[in-house]
């Protein structure tokens, strides 16, 4: 028996246009936040090894997110289940970064609440997307 050349196209198109509203939003969160950490630094008594850590952890999730990012893009639109797994385990990691960002760190703006808190629902709303993608992915692999 022949398999037929239809081709059924798995990719979600919401997650996808997640990971290019998340890209434009963390360039801009971490834009804020670098501004802030200077803010902090030169107006608030910022010990300066607690500054040290929060911009080496700044670092950090800029890393990471841009990891996340791609490996989503990339997986989504290839519909590679193994690239999509990747994106969905690097999330966790950067929930919590963006909660310590949130609540842990030394001083927290108001700022910078309201920055993370929309970052923690860009990041339940594609590890949502991701898991029912990663889903429908590994189900169409024909062996």
């Amino acid at each position: 028996m022949a398999v037929s050349g239809k081709h059924t196209i798995l990719s979600s198109t919401p997650l996808q246009v997640l990971f290019y509203l998340n890209g434009w939003y963390f360039a801009a969160y971490f834009l804020a936040e670098g501004l802030m950490f200077v803010y902090k630094g030169l107006l608030l008594p910022y010990p300066p090894a607690s500054l040290t850590l929060d911009v080496g952890l700044l670092l950090v999730f800029l890393g990471l997110e841009s990891l996340r990012i791609f490996y989503g893009w990339k997986g989504n639109l290839t519909e590679r289940s193994l690239a999509m797994s990747v994106s969905v385990l690097v999330l966790v990691p950067c929930t919590v970064l963006s909660v310590y960002y949130l609540m842990l760190q030394t001083f927290v703006l108001c700022l910078e609440f309201i920055l993370n808190a929309v970052l923690l629902c860009f990041y339940s709303l594609e590890m949502l997307l991701g898991i029912m993608s990663i889903s429908a992915f590994s189900r169409s692999k024909v062996y």
